[in-house]
């Protein structure tokens, strides 16, 4: 029996705090720590502040349609923008083809021309809606591809899917300001 097998740390010889685990087990694992990942920026308690789905609760639609400047995006158009790249990251890893999002323009969506609280609630469900086909593809990927990069991309698939969780968690941060930003009282 090997020192790994015994569970002793070959580097310091001390019985290891976890016992040695099968290749094909630890590529299982890796998958659910990926969905963890998604989960925990997306709509579970996340260590590093408000998730996505947090820092979009109770946001009206007026609230979600403010930006700080014209030039400025708003709550609204990033919560479409994470909808998208969710989409995009379940396209790549299922090999599906282009151009079913269901918001124009692609990459950062505009909010319709009269926000109001129906349409809102729609674009959040949107954004449900991907974050769980994505969780779903994500589940039944195969483990063996993880490493591998997808057609014409430099990321390798498991970089996709930590890379949209880190996604979600920057854009949660952005909205927080935003959120503050519009209730900031006027300038004096």
């Amino acid at each position: 029996m090997s020192d790994v097998e015994a569970g002793v740390n070959p580097v310091c010889g001390r019985p290891r705090m976890l016992p040695a685990v099968r290749t094909d087990v630890t590529r299982d694992l890796r998958i659910e720590l990926l969905i963890h990942i998604l989960d925990e920026a997306f709509d579970r308690a996340g260590w590093h502040g408000p998730t996505l789905s947090n820092a979009l609760r109770g946001v009206t639609a007026a609230d979600a349609a403010w930006r700080p400047r014209p030039d400025r995006h708003s709550v609204w158009g990033l919560a479409l923008h994470a909808a998208y790249w969710k989409y995009v990251v379940r396209r790549r890893l299922t090999g599906a083809s282009r151009g079913s999002f269901p918001r124009k323009p692609s990459n950062f969506p505009a909010p319709p021309e009269r926000p109001d609280d129906s349409a809102w609630a729609e674009d959040l469900t949107l954004l449900r809606g991907e974050h769980q086909r994505l969780r779903e593809a994500v589940a039944a990927f195969p483990p063996s591809a993880l490493d591998q990069k997808p057609a014409k991309s430099k990321w390798t698939n498991a970089a996709h899917i930590y890379g949209v969780a880190a996604h979600d968690a920057y854009h949660a941060g952005q909205i927080q300001l935003l959120k503050r930003l519009r209730r900031r009282p006027p300038d004096r």
